[in-house]
């Protein structure tokens, strides 16, 4: 299998590990109660811990659409070389780097692994252009 693939299927792991930290922690700042409940009505805001990883996923999310169909469409376009082999890891590994970083509240890092993981997907585009 392409690395390209490989990646992507690893991000769609990180993807769903970020949903189940982030349920995690909201379930345990409000009770299983609350997250059996419809949750109709207004919620109260996060917690520190669990909103950082709500946003943390978020953030996941609106790169990780733009990621899977440059990954494929490399893989389907015969563009596969060593620069999107690097730029696949590039983003899974910022990616992984990026959860704790944001959950630890470190600035300027936590930004320098989105940039990084933003470098890995223009380069799949570069490769497809």
């Amino acid at each position: 299998m392409a690395i390209e693939l490989q990646m992507l299927a690893w991000a769609g792991v990180l993807g769903l590990a970020q949903v189940m930290l982030a349920a995690a922690a909201i379930t345990r700042e409000r009770g299983t109660r609350w997250n059996a409940s419809a949750r109709d009505g207004q919620a109260p805001p996060p917690g520190l811990l669990a909103g950082r990883l709500q946003r943390a996923q978020a953030n996941f999310l609106e790169t990780f659409a733009v990621f899977a169909a440059a990954a494929i469409a490399v893989v389907v376009a015969g563009r596969q070389d060593s620069s999107t082999a690097l730029a696949v890891q590039l983003y899974f590994w910022a990616r992984l780097a990026y959860v704790p970083l944001y959950a630890a509240g470190i600035p300027y890092v936590r930004s320098l692994a989105w940039v990084v993981s933003l470098v890995g997907i223009l380069m799949l585009l570069w490769a497809l252009l």
